[in-house]
C-alpha cells in the first residue's frame, strides 16, 4: 500500500485512491453537521467545539453564507473549508456579474465538487480534507440540500449528516425523518444530540425562502 498513497494520482491496484480516502477519513473525524429540508424551512445543525477562555468565538463559524440564498456547513479540516468557502463565493459573485442573475443552489454544490474533483488527479497537490452541506431555495421555492465529499461526488438528499459519527446521526433521520419533517429545527437537535452531550453545543441556522437566515445558539 505504501506505494500507492504517496501520489494523489496512482490507483492501487485494486482501484483505490488512498490520499482520497484519507481525506475522508479526515471528514470522519471532524465536528458532526446536519442538513434538514423540512415542510417549511431547511435547517443547518453543528456540534460546536470547546473554545478556549480568551479565544474570541465569533471568529469561529461551521455554518456560513455563499450568496444571499444560499448557506452551507462543513465537517473536516477547518482551513480547507475556508478556501473552499472563499472560492464559492468568488464563484457566486462571478455568475450574477456574467448572467445578471442568482445562481442555481445546485450549481453552488456542483462547482464546489469541481473544485474538490481536481485536486483528486493532479500532482503537487493533496485533496480538500472536507465536506460539505448546501442548502438553500431556488428562485421557484424549491428547497434543496445537496451534500460534496472529497472525491468530487454532489448528491441531493432530504436530510443527511456529516462528520463525527454521522452514520449513527443518520439511522437517526432515516428512522425519524418523515415523522418530524413538520419540525426540521427539533429533529436536528434531536439527531444530533445522538452523538453530543447536550444542546449548548449544539448551533442552529433556519432557512427560509425570501428571509434572512436566522441562528440559534
Amino acid at each position: 500500500m505504501s506505494r500507492y498513497d504517496r501520489a494523489i494520482s496512482i490507483f492501487s491496484p485494486d482501484g483505490r485512491i488512498f490520499q482520497v480516502e484519507y481525506a475522508q477519513e479526515a471528514v470522519r473525524k471532524g465536528t458532526t453537521a446536519v442538513g434538514i429540508r423540512g415542510d417549511d424551512c431547511i435547517v443547518l445543525a453543528v456540534e460546536k467545539k470547546s473554545i478556549a477562555k480568551l479565544q474570541e468565538p465569533r471568529t469561529v463559524h461551521k455554518i456560513v453564507a455563499v450568496d444571499d440564498h444560499v448557506f452551507l456547513a462543513f465537517a473536516g479540516l477547518t482551513a480547507d473549508g475556508r478556501v473552499l468557502i472563499d472560492r464559492t463565493r468568488v464563484e457566486c459573485q462571478s455568475y450574477r456579474l456574467s448572467l445578471e442573475d442568482a445562481p442555481s443552489v445546485e450549481h453552488v454544490a456542483r462547482s464546489i465538487a469541481g473544485v474538490q474533483q481536481k485536486y483528486t488527479q493532479s500532482g503537487g497537490m493533496r485533496p480538500f480534507g472536507v465536506s460539505m452541506l448546501v442548502v438553500g431555495y431556488e428562485i421557484d421555492g424549491q428547497p434543496r440540500l445537496f451534500q460534496t465529499d472529497p472525491s468530487g461526488t454532489h448528491v441531493e438528499w432530504k436530510a443527511n449528516a456529516i462528520g463525527r459519527n454521522s452514520k449513527t446521526v443518520r439511522e437517526f433521520l432515516e428512522e425519524h425523518y418523515e415523522a418530524q419533517r413538520g419540525n426540521a429545527a427539533q429533529l436536528a437537535v434531536a439527531s444530533l444530540l445522538e452523538v453530543v452531550e447536550s444542546t449548548r453545543s449544539i448551533e442552529i441556522a433556519i432557512v427560509k425562502p425570501n428571509e434572512p437566515i436566522r441562528f440559534s445558539h
